[in-house]
Order: structure tokens, then C-alpha cells, then sequence
């Protein structure tokens, strides 16, 4: 079996976790917790505390030494279409919402 060596994700960044659990719940809430990249990149517009939110948090496809551990662990364990339960990373509280997947980007 092949391993994929890039994810396209797109993620929200809270500082606070009282802000993300706030998010995940209206996405569990109006999507069953299964929202579309394009309803999760309106939420992330609305709420991510990260300057990605100006591209509905789309953070474009990237390798696993890119990101932070639990980031990218995270990340890249969750299956295409499919949104993480609440990651901490130094850099605060995250929800990644996991678009594709690929071998080699060019």
C-alpha cells in the first residue's frame, strides 16, 4: 500500500478552547459534523482566530513536516472528506477538515 506524502486541508485556529468547542458544536449541530469545504471555509472566515481565514482556512496541500505534530499527525490520519475532532498545537485549538490527498504535488 502506498502512503501519501501530501494532504490539502483546510483548518480553524482558536485561541481559546471555549471558542472552538463553540464551532464544533454549530458544525455538528448544522452539518452533522459533516460539513463541505465550502460551509466549513464560511465558518472559518467567521471564526478562526488564523490569517488563512481570508482563504476560508484553506491551507492548500502540504507534507507532514510542514505542519506541527499533532497538526500533522492529525491531518494525515483522517480520511478525505472528513473533519478532526479538536487538535492542540502550540498555536492554539484547531478543527482540520481534511480535502484530499496526494503522492507528489507539482
Amino acid at each position: 500500500m502506498k502512503t501519501c506524502n501530501f494532504v490539502k486541508a483546510r483548518h480553524i485556529l482558536c485561541e481559546k478552547l471555549s471558542k472552538i468547542e463553540e464551532v464544533k458544536q454549530i458544525i455538528f449541530d448544522t452539518y452533522g459534523g459533516n460539513p463541505s469545504p465550502s460551509q466549513f471555509g464560511k465558518l472559518a472566515e467567521e471564526h478562526s482566530d488564523c490569517t488563512s481565514k481570508k482563504r476560508g482556512g484553506e491551507l492548500g496541500y502540504f507534507q507532514r513536516t510542514q505542519m506541527v505534530g499533532a497538526f500533522s499527525e492529525a491531518a494525515f490520519a483522517t480520511p478525505i472528506g472528513k473533519m478532526t475532532d479538536i487538535v492542540k498545537t502550540k498555536n492554539g485549538y484547531h478543527l482540520i477538515l481534511v480535502e484530499d490527498r496526494k503522492m507528489n504535488v507539482k
